[in-house]
């Protein structure tokens, strides 16, 4: 429920309120005004007599939370929440585009890649660490050795680094290295995972479930942000449909649909939801203008030779071309990229 207090009201009368709310087993996330203060309280509402918390000094209003997402929900938090990586803002006027190879073979690879994607328009590397494979023989990643290579691109080049989680047992290690943590689709749901990166002071990048709905998709952000971290940005990525002529469906509707249920900051990855580089200059275009606060794009030096998703990766010159068709379309939407 969301508790609106007076114009003006005490000091007093707030902490009041929300000692109140505490006691009765609620989380209270306040969100000051400047004449109005708004004390949102998640909990048991059967626990409490909404009509007699109207009655208690200072406040003006006691309104439930139809949304089972409370606090990654419009209904408390009315404006768009700007997410700060390192000193990149995401949901803000600028698209912000993440950028780099699917995994981290080599530093020559990584540090190359970085550079060419930074002079290109990119404001974050991305690079996968720890690679979650259908089958256990893939190459599954350079776990640390991977890590200390993104530290290495993020001295030469500025940008801040971004890499996959995947085990709760991780989390400290790789926070220790990164500028954002990723939750990949296959671990949308797992909650222990998601807790524990909640306890994180890191941004969080959450991408959709392969199958999960929209609703599914907010309550993981709600795991997130219930456990104090509250900035996440969520990732469409495309999902499992009986359609087999692209790798995953893209649900362009969902930026849409994202924008207007959550104020959380949402991008599109076309790499993983189509699966073919030859689609992935489209959907980035569709994500861009429907108004995506931003794109994640698999880039490597040499796909035909990748160790991970080659055939989805761009080249760096393909990447530098699609930037310059990605900023017409971006100052068309009224953004900028």
């Amino acid at each position: 429920m969301i508790i609106i207090m007076k114009d003006r009201a005490s000091t007093e009368q707030i902490t009041q309120m929300e000692t109140r709310l505490k006691n009765l087993g609620f989380q209270t996330h306040p969100i000051v005004g400047e004449f109005k203060t708004i004390i949102g309280a998640i909990g048991d509402k059967r626990l409490v007599d909404m009509e007699a918390l109207k009655t208690l000094p200072g406040v003006e209003d006691v309104v439930p939370i139809m949304k089972p997402y409370k606090l990654a929900g419009r209904e408390l938090i009315k404006e768009k929440t700007q997410v700060n990586v390192s000193g990149v803002t995401i949901g803000g006027k600028r698209q912000v585009v993440f950028a780099g190879p699917c995994a981290i073979e080599s530093e020559e690879q990584v540090v190359g890649i970085a550079k060419a994607v930074k002079a290109s328009g990119a404001s974050i590397l991305r690079g996968g660490a720890f690679k979650p494979r259908t089958s256990p023989y893939s190459f599954k990643g350079l776990a640390k050795e991977g890590l200390e290579i993104l530290k290495t691109a993020r001295e030469e080049t500025g940008l801040p680094i971004i890499t996959e989680v995947m085990d709760t047992r991780d989390v400290e290690l790789v926070s220790s290295y990164v500028d954002m943590l990723q939750i990949g689709a296959r671990n949308m749901q797992n909650f222990s995972l998601l807790t524990e990166v909640g306890r994180t002071n890191k941004p969080v990048l959450l991408k959709r479930g392969l199958s999960a709905r929209v609703e599914e998709w907010l309550m993981a952000a709600e795991y997130i942000m219930s456990e104090g971290n509250e900035n996440v940005v969520l990732c469409e990525r495309g999902i499992t449909t009986f359609e087999t002529a692209t790798r995953n469906t893209v649900d362009i509707a969902a930026v849409a649909v994202v924008n207007e249920l959550s104020h959380l900051p949402i991008i599109v990855d076309p790499s993983h939801a189509t699966g073919h580089s030859k689609y992935v200059p489209c959907v980035a275009r569709a994500a861009i203008a429907a108004g995506a606060d931003g794109l994640m794009i698999e880039v490597h030096n040499d796909p035909q030779n990748a160790m991970c998703d080659g055939p989805q990766s761009i080249t760096p010159g393909q990447f530098d071309e699609l930037m310059g068709r990605l900023a017409a379309i971006s100052g068309a939407v009224d953004r900028s990229l």
